[in-house]
């Protein structure tokens, strides 16, 4: 079991995992965010690829549509 701080908040997670498995997790899937990871933004492109770690600091922001 690990513990990610996501916005300030723990949260444990079962074991290592993915930041597109967080993402699906959080119910992310699909929608525009920006994700900061240990002060580093990380590309979409990298979400994959990218494993969490113990004590991982996550700032996650969604954009919000409107008009």
């Amino acid at each position: 079991m690990i513990t990610v701080h996501i916005n300030g908040e723990s949260r444990q997670l079962d074991a290592p995992c993915s930041i597109a498995a967080l993402i699906e997790t959080l119910g992310y899937t699909g929608k525009r965010i920006a994700l900061e990871c240990n002060g580093d933004i990380v590309p979409r492109s990298l979400y994959a690829s990218r494993m969490l770690a113990d004590d991982d600091r996550l700032e996650l922001v969604v954009a919000v549509g409107g008009g």
